[in-house]
């Protein structure tokens, strides 16, 4: 058992800024000293390169299904082994979801800031974060914070519209310097902007004039919760499924929906990561195997159609039998084309016949499973383009369990030679089943 403040930022829907927060008060307490670690609950490959950059640490996810309530529990508990605060960024409302931020946090005892877009109310703000505090019996709550206020007068009506004024943890006044720029798929990356680190500053500045962002050591120690592990939990992977063997990982702007977790899990079971950019460099480095995880090769078609040294090296790798698994954006790479919204078409890699269209509107949004050989993978979809091809499906995907699909589920598709290229849209959390994930990156023979 180890006890460490922990805090659950969650909010009544989405586009809240419960990232803003959750950042600013993690680069806050950083910049003070504390060594904070960052939780983002449910899927998600963006907001942790925010999170990660504010407290200077690795962010991963928790979900009580998709990584199971004992990975969450072993992962709040070594964490909380080192840190002096624990911040956790829920996912769309503080309900939403089967299972949902509201869950996780009664599970383990995680006190709620409820961040509210203040924006357009006035006394209904009191009544909505009531609700948010009594809606379910039994979850604790640590107060409300006011976002995007127009003024300090606009400010004193909304903690007065409050009936307990304790749970008043200030305003942040609305500001576009505390709005971090997004896209369809959500928030520019980090690395992406050159100011990245002065607009966590700026955040964390204005939330330090906040009785939330006053808060001392001392403070702190109302949010304490006692975190225990789970023995079920199997740390001893198969640690010699892929010794010896070294996986090629894509990682750049067209490449980067990659979980810290996955590649802690390959590392764990004895494999060797080379990371490469398939938009600079002109080869994939010397590997056993190939993985081309989602990011957006839509929004860099131009450049990977015209890097053909790298199209060649893929090519070979593929011809020589050699393992790849392509989830979402990098399975959409290896399609004969993209074609954009403007339905512009854009030759990209041709080692899978057909063709990927951009839509307007997300074509597809939840929570999957995978049956493998060696086990199921759990794991998520969430894109925004459709694909055509005369491959088969050697497998489709299944809705998590309490949930349903609309239409059919994503569909696995097999290619290559003895079928060494696997592509999905299907985006995989490894250690639901680490077995099937160290198969996907070997050969037949190895198996």
């Amino acid at each position: 058992m180890v006890c460490c403040p922990a805090i659950l930022i969650a909010a009544p829907a989405s586009g809240q800024g419960k990232t803003t927060v959750a950042c600013a008060l993690a680069r806050l307490h950083a910049r003070q000293g504390r060594r904070v670690r960052v939780f983002k609950c449910g899927p998600d490959f963006l907001d942790p390169y925010w999170l990660a950059l504010a407290s200077g640490a690795p962010v991963h996810q928790l979900d009580l299904w998709m990584t199971g309530e004992a990975d969450c529990a072993q992962r709040l508990h070594d964490a909380a082994q080192d840190a002096d605060l624990i911040i956790v960024e829920g996912v769309m409302g503080l309900f939403d979801g089967q299972p949902s931020a509201a869950d996780l946090a009664q599970r383990f005892g995680l006190k709620v800031v409820a961040v509210i877009d203040a924006s357009a109310m006035a006394g209904t703000f009191g009544a909505l974060a009531w609700g948010l505090q009594h809606y379910r019996e039994g979850l604790r709550f640590a107060g409300v914070l006011a976002n995007r206020v127009a003024s300090p007068g606009h400010a004193v009506m909304l903690e007065d519209g409050l009936r307990d004024p304790a749970q008043w943890l200030g305003a942040l006044m609305r500001n576009e310097a505390l709005t971090l720029p997004e896209r369809h798929l959500g928030l520019v990356m980090d690395h992406e902007l050159d100011d990245a680190m002065q607009r966590l500053d700026v955040a964390a500045d204005a939330l330090a004039d906040t009785p939330l962002g006053q808060m001392n050591s001392h403070d702190l120690q109302a949010w304490a919760v006692d975190f225990q592990g789970s023995d079920s939990v199997t740390r001893d992977f198969p640690s010699a499924a892929l010794q010896g063997r070294t996986i090629a990982v894509a990682r750049d702007a067209a490449f980067c929906f990659l979980y810290a977790a996955n590649l802690d899990c390959l590392q764990a079971m004895g494999a060797e990561l080379a990371y490469f950019s398939p938009l600079a460099d002109d080869s994939l480095p010397d590997c056993d195997a190939l993985w081309l995880p989602g990011g957006y090769p839509e929004l860099h078609a131009q450049t990977l159609a015209a890097n053909a040294p790298m199209k060649n090296s893929i090519v070979t790798h593929v011809q020589a039998g050699k393992p790849v698994w392509a989830e979402c954006g990098g399975m959409m790479a290896l399609f004969d084309e993209i074609i954009d919204t403007n339905g512009s078409s854009h030759p990209v890699w041709g080692v899978l016949p057909g063709s990927v269209t951009m839509q307007n509107r997300l074509a597809a949004l939840g929570p999957q499973q995978l049956d493998m050989p060696g086990g199921t993978l759990r794991g998520h979809t969430f894109h925004y383009s459709t694909c055509a091809t005369s491959l088969p499906a050697a497998s489709r995907t299944q809705a998590a369990p309490g949930r349903s699909l609309r239409g059919e589920g994503e569909a696995l598709y097999v290619s290559g030679s003895k079928g060494s290229v696997k592509a999905s849209y299907f985006h995989a959390w490894f250690a639901s089943s680490p077995a099937a994930a160290a198969r996907l990156f070997l050969k037949d023979d190895h198996d």
